[in-house]
């Protein structure tokens, strides 16, 4: 693991979470939309990702107990200067997943191109 993955592993979630939040909402997005993009990645509900954010969960945790939607693999594009479908190490590329996922929120993207349903 490299010094780059390791970062990553040990951050909290409950530290990057408002930043999320923030991203979203200044382009006209909500926290729910932001919760229901987290859900579809991670298999969680309300009440499991507010215990996350509670506990401090880092990274490493927070994936540890998610479930991965089986259709993560069709998240593809560049966050950051890097190719989501090219990185190496599982856990940065969960993470990146999420951030990409955020972004494309941002973005103004019809939720179920989000959520990789159409």
């Amino acid at each position: 693991m490299n010094n780059q993955d390791e970062r990553i592993a040990s951050m909290t979630f409950s530290s990057v979470y408002p930043h999320y939040v923030t991203k979203v909402e200044k382009k006209g997005r909500t926290e729910e939309e932001l919760l229901e993009v987290i859900k579809w990645l991670t298999g969680f509900d309300d009440k499991k990702i507010q215990t996350l954010i509670n506990e401090k969960a880092n990274f490493q945790e927070f994936f540890q107990q998610a479930n991965l939607n089986p259709n993560a693999h069709l998240i593809t594009g560049v966050i950051c200067g890097i190719r989501v479908e090219n990185i190496e190490n599982p856990l940065s590329q969960k993470v990146r997943y999420l951030d990409k996922l955020v972004d494309e929120l941002a973005k103004g993207k019809k939720m179920e191109k989000i959520l990789r349903q159409a």
